[in-house]
């Protein structure tokens, strides 16, 4: 069950999160550290501390965390012996993050667990409301718990727009150096995402085709089979864009575009993210008007439509899909579109990136599938689910003649063992503890992509009339993302056209 690697800490690590008795820590967050802990990849003297306004002592936060964590650890995981053990490093402070005065408890308790006056190895982890991002980085401050070596990790979305994400990063920045700040994208915690990066820059068969010369369009798509559940609230604030373009597609489009770093490190792949984000082409009125389709679902058999949801208002006009057509202003890139696609109550859930190779200059051969030539090329990257790589091209079929017919060769990434592929939040805590600030997204990444979204944001805002088609839940889609497409002779890579809302994956 444990493996060699042990990290170590001159001093006790304390972790805070506020927001202890939400859905995110339940889910996500406890699961990961209680995998890092079986793993033996936490400090030796850890202390997980939960804040929040519930009223809860350490024993009944305990009691409530093994009742839940058993949810969301996988069967095989489950172990009585590990889990009461890593129960036994939980603690709970019941104050409410929003008033400064009472985080003088928070600081007397900080002490209590790190062992000294003012403990330095704290990280914290806000996994609260966006509306307490620019509050509690604030009151650490007064409280001086601002420490040289403490971090802080935020949850999506940071910021709304432009100018309110410009204002959080004067906040953060006026308490943390930007080395302690970890904004979190859970996205490139998965392991085929990194992998993107070692198939692109560690295999010289294909880095030299990754450009306009070879490459006729790129499409990345994260969809779910899911509505907004009990998110109605939240939801109406945000809405797709700044649920998943603004940060995770976007991320995925400059993991995809991005010049390789002269050194992997850090400082040096952050900087190639900034520099896709600013070579987005700004969007004109057309872009506005025809390379961009907004959606949202409407009822479908048993399915509520999304006005019908909980939290929603009957009128709304937020989007619950969207699709958009980018450009990239650069050498390795002009006059290649990326298409890029979200949506809720999609027909199955599935992310992955679809990389379209260019058909050969002279087509000799004709299709066995009834086509006058054979399908281009495609590369695809899945993320999830069964993350991995497929490849497509054309093989003869047996017999007589020369038909040409498109085959498969699958990598799954579960091939390669190790670390569980699924566990993103425990890759980027890690990574967190340890001071690796690689998969996070720097002030000046948060800035150039709002800058480029911007636009929409205020075209919708500004033009009351502005199309938002309704679309059947189960189903891919407005039509007129299609249409979209097939401006540049394009479609959609659309797995499991014959199954609605399930998770099962299934082959083009």
């Amino acid at each position: 069950m444990m493996n060699n690697r042990i990290y170590t800490a001159d001093k006790p690590f304390v972790m805070v999160i506020f927001g202890a008795s939400g859905d995110l820590t339940k889910r996500k967050l406890m699961p990961a550290l209680y995998s890092l802990f079986k793993d033996n990849r936490l400090p030796k003297e850890f202390s997980i501390l939960g804040v929040g306004r519930t009223v809860y002592s350490d024993s009944q936060y305990r009691s409530y965390i093994l009742d839940e964590i058993k949810k969301f650890i996988k069967e095989e995981d489950q172990n009585e012996t590990w889990i009461d053990a890593f129960i036994s490093h939980l603690y709970y402070l019941s104050i409410d993050p929003a008033i400064e005065s009472e985080y003088g408890l928070l600081s007397c308790r900080l002490e209590e667990l790190g062992g000294e006056e003012r403990p330095d190895n704290v990280l914290f982890y806000l996994a609260t409301p966006p509306s307490l991002y620019g509050v509690i980085p604030l009151h650490l401050k007064k409280w001086k718990l601002n420490t040289k070596n403490s971090r802080i990790i935020v949850e999506k979305p940071f910021g709304y727009d432009l100018e309110s994400a410009q204002k959080l990063n004067k906040i953060y920045s006026s308490v943390f150096e930007e080395r302690q700040i970890y904004r979190i994208d859970h996205f490139l915690g998965k392991e085929t995402a990194q992998n993107l990066l070692a198939f692109r820059f560690a295999n010289g068969i294909f880095e030299p085709l990754w450009n306009r010369k070879y490459i006729d369009y790129v499409e990345v798509t994260a969809v779910e089979n899911l509505g907004i559940e009990s998110r109605g609230g939240f939801y109406e604030t945000a809405g797709a864009l700044r649920d998943m373009v603004q940060n995770h597609l976007i991320q995925l489009v400059a993991l995809t575009a991005m010049e390789p770093p002269a050194v992997f490190n850090a400082d040096n792949f952050r900087n190639e993210v900034v520099k896709v984000y600013e070579s987005l082409t700004p969007l004109n009125e057309v872009d506005l008007n025809e390379h961009i389709v907004r959606g949202q679902y409407t009822a479908s058999n048993s399915k509520k439509g999304y006005r019908e949801e909980k939290g929603v208002n009957p009128e709304s006009r937020t989007e619950t899909y969207i699709a958009m057509k980018l450009g990239i202003s650069n050498w390795r890139w002009s006059g290649v579109p990326f298409y890029i696609r979200t949506g809720k109550q999609m027909p199955t859930k599935v992310t992955e990136i679809v990389v379209h190779f260019k058909e050969t200059p002279h087509q000799v051969f004709h299709s066995a599938d009834g086509n006058e030539h054979p399908m281009a090329n495609k590369l695809i990257l899945r993320l999830q689910p069964n993350e991995g790589i497929v490849l497509k091209f054309g093989m003869k079929m047996p017999g007589p003649g020369f038909e040409i017919k498109q085959v498969t060769m699958d990598f799954s990434y579960d091939k390669l063992g190790g670390v569980p592929s699924g566990d993103a939040y425990a890759r980027l805590i890690e990574d967190c503890i340890l001071g690796d600030a690689t998969l996070f997204t720097r002030s000046d990444a948060v800035e150039a992509s709002w800058k480029f979204f911007d636009p929409v944001l205020n075209y919708w805002n500004s033009n009351a009339d502005a199309p938002l088609y309704g679309y059947p839940a189960g189903t891919w889609g407005p039509l007129e993302s299609e249409a979209m497409m097939h401006e540049h002779g394009a479609e959609w890579t659309n797995p499991c056209k014959n199954l609605t809302n399930t998770d099962q994956y299934c082959e083009l």
